[in-house]
């Protein structure tokens, strides 16, 4: 059985560099019953690091990262990616399902689905466990662990295709502080072996620890795309001032 302290990140990411090409996001729309749901939101986003997207409720983050993941089509506008990262991109939801499997079936399938030869398998799954501080679950129904469990899991599964975009979706929203800090180091360790990580959250607390820089949207509008060290102490918005004092309402 692998044990539970990480020995080797189960990818190979590109190597960081601040001169990759920018994650182009030109102009996108999405309507649906006559409501604008992104409003002609375009940015620019790094290529590494971890960018956090904050907004309130109904701002379009969540729809923005599947419109990313190409799993939504956009009214119009387009996403353009570096080249290295075209499919490769990987989106973990904020109430990921989980096949009806033990841990490391569900591992052992997107290791499949990834094309990981046969012979790599089994040193790719002891990886993965490792990252995922999974080792000791790998036999339990992945139904049954606990929703901070889960949520490792499925952060871990998306990792088994390699990506260099990895986008989350409030991945400890509703966890408890271990929980939280157990995903929190992942998502480090995933940023600092190169993988560009996107992370939507509310928590302010999470920005402060891992984000370098945060993109903020408001009525699918990107406000502000900054250091989180200037978002935080000096927003130059004002729905972005009203967020951060807790009064922004859609």
């Amino acid at each position: 059985m692998a044990k539970d302290s990480p020995r080797v990140i189960p990818f190979s990411p590109t190597p960081a560099s601040d001169d990759l090409p920018a994650i182009r996001l030109c102009d996108l729309r999405f309507k649906r019953r006559g409501a604008g749901l992104l409003n002609g939101l375009t940015l620019d986003l790094p290529s590494t690091g971890i960018t956090a997207v904050l907004g309130p409720n109904g701002a379009g983050k969540s729809l923005l990262l599947r419109v990313v993941a190409g799993l939504v089509d956009p009214d119009s506008g387009k996403v353009v990616l570096p080249r290295a990262m075209q499919g490769r991109v990987g989106l973990v939801f904020q109430r990921p399902t989980l096949l009806r499997r033990t841990v490391r079936g569900n591992l052992l399938h997107a290791l499949k689905l990834a094309r990981v030869p046969r012979k790599l398998r089994a040193q790719r799954l002891d990886e993965l466990l490792a990252l995922g501080n999974l080792g000791s679950l790998a036999d339990r129904p992945a139904r049954r662990l606990s929703g901070g469990e889960q949520q490792r899991l499925a952060i871990t599964r998306a990792l088994a295709a390699n990506p260099l975009l990895l986008m989350l979706d409030e991945p400890t929203a509703h966890l408890d502080p271990h929980a939280t800090h157990a995903i929190e180091a992942i998502i480090t360790r995933v940023a600092a072996q190169g993988t560009k990580v996107i992370l939507v959250t509310h928590d302010t607390g999470q920005v402060q620890r891992l984000a370098r820089d945060v993109a903020f949207l408001h009525q699918g509008l990107a406000h502000e795309l900054t250091s989180k060290a200037q978002f935080l102490n000096a927003p130059q918005s004002g729905p972005a001032r009203a967020y951060l004092k807790g009064k922004l309402l859609l």
